[in-house]
């Protein structure tokens, strides 16, 4: 069995974090079994090196190796790319086709972000994962395959089972070995190791001189959090490679090159939510639609209270909670307004006991049926109210006292309604 440090050199990998020692010392070990491996870790982590240093390992060496990324490939089309399909099993489909899990017969399969597999892929995954059978699509025949899976994602399992992205039965059978790789934040004495590989690489690749870190650049490398990881480390090393014509680089010039520098502290997230948090703008939506149609049901009855008794006054003393819930602290100056706006709904006084009686009657049939069916309302109120005066002044050739009795409003009223709509 090779050492670790042989496995560092051999497949490139640089640092010397404990965490990256044991995540590498579990690859050596579960090599030279069939075992399926889930790598686990941060984007840009380098997860793509664990794969390769179990398949190197193995007795199926000598036998293909297939890095599929699952995010990269169509929902529609992912399971032709892993299974294979039969001639006209689609539209497009004019001939034959292997999959990779029959051409990596023997082999091994890095299975890539496979948290983003649909539901309908990880059923197929996990028959090829108990028993090596899998069909083609657009086929009936059942075909076996020797292959060993290795598969690396960046996304809570936990989180995904829970929301049910994910099949709890797959992530056991993909799991049977975990090996997690630490984010760059973790591995602080491996930062400035990794930059100085990455800058040496380039300047060979460029044909120009590496660039050196000064002691507070080194500070700075250090501090920052690198929620890229080791991939966006390499991309700072290149843009300042290529970019910079003085290749000694202090802290003021390299933070140039490092994006939120002044956001590095973790932020403390909450992801359990309270009873009270809403999930989605639709709960929000609800929540705002009720509260409207519970003011409104209030202010029916505060209107029904208003054209009974004609008192504001006793109004205002029996109904206290309605108003405060409905106008808060400015609710005397706009109940007195709304008071007024309901003059033109106001019983005559000069109308009958009996007249008055049917009438409010009436007015509550009516208030009930509202309650009973939803009406769609094409008018505002202050259209309606215009529409009412003017029917009336027809009727009556523009007299204006037998259009304010029909209405039940006084002369005077009327009048200040007529120039406020200036009719």
């Amino acid at each position: 069995m090779e050492s670790i440090q042989a496995i560092k050199q051999r497949f490139g990998i640089i640092g010397n974090d404990q965490k990256l020692n044991r995540a590498i010392e579990k690859a050596i070990q579960v090599s030279p079994t069939d075992i399926s491996v889930l790598v686990t870790g941060e984007s840009g982590v380098g997860k793509e090196s664990i794969p390769k240093i179990i398949h190197q390992l193995s007795h199926r060496k000598h036998g293909k190796y297939i890095a599929v990324n699952c995010g990269a490939i169509p929902e529609g089309t992912i399971d032709s790319e892993l299974f294979g399909h039969e001639k006209g099993a689609f539209t497009g489909a004019t001939a034959t086709r292997s999959g990779y899990f029959e051409v990596a017969d023997e082999g091994t399969i890095f299975l890539d972000e496979v948290g983003e597999l649909p539901l309908t892929t990880q059923v197929r995954l996990l028959r090829v994962l108990e028993n090596g059978e899998f069909i083609k699509v657009g086929s009936s025949k059942v075909q076996k395959t020797n292959v060993r899976i290795v598969a690396a994602t960046n996304v809570n399992m936990f989180e995904a089972i829970k929301k049910e992205k994910f099949r709890e039965d797959l992530y056991y059978r993909l799991s049977t070995v975990d090996i997690n790789l630490p984010p760059l934040r973790d591995r602080k004495e491996d930062i400035h190791l990794l930059f100085r590989k990455f800058a040496s690489d380039f300047a060979l690749k460029y044909k120009m001189p590496t660039v050196k870190l000064t002691d507070d650049a080194v500070v700075l490398l250090l501090k920052y959090r690198w929620n890229g990881n080791i991939r966006q480390l390499r991309n700072v090393a290149e843009q300042v490679s290529v970019l910079e014509q003085n290749r000694t680089i202090n802290g003021v010039t390299l933070q140039n090159y490092l994006p939120n520098n002044n956001n590095n502290l973790p932020a403390v997230v909450n992801n359990s939510k309270s009873e009270s948090d809403f999930s989605s703008e639709r709960e929000i939506l609800y929540k705002v639609l009720f509260d409207m149609k519970s003011d409104l049901n209030d202010l029916k009855k505060l209107t029904m209270e208003l054209m009974k008794k004609g008192s504001d006054t006793d109004v205002q003393k029996e109904n206290e909670h309605l108003i405060q819930k409905i106008y808060g602290e400015e609710k005397d100056e706009e109940f007195e307004a709304a008071v007024e706006d309901l003059e033109v709904l106001s019983i005559p006084e000069h109308t009958h006991t009996d007249r008055s009686e049917e009438t409010i009657s009436s007015f509550e049939d009516k208030y009930d049926f509202a309650e009973e069916i939803e009406e769609e309302e094409t008018l505002s109120l202050h259209d309606k109210e215009l529409e009412l005066i003017k029917k009336s002044l027809e009727r009556h050739s523009g007299k204006r006292k037998l259009a304010a009795a029909e209405l039940g409003i006084s002369e005077r009223t009327l009048y200040r309604k007529i120039k406020q709509f200036d009719l």
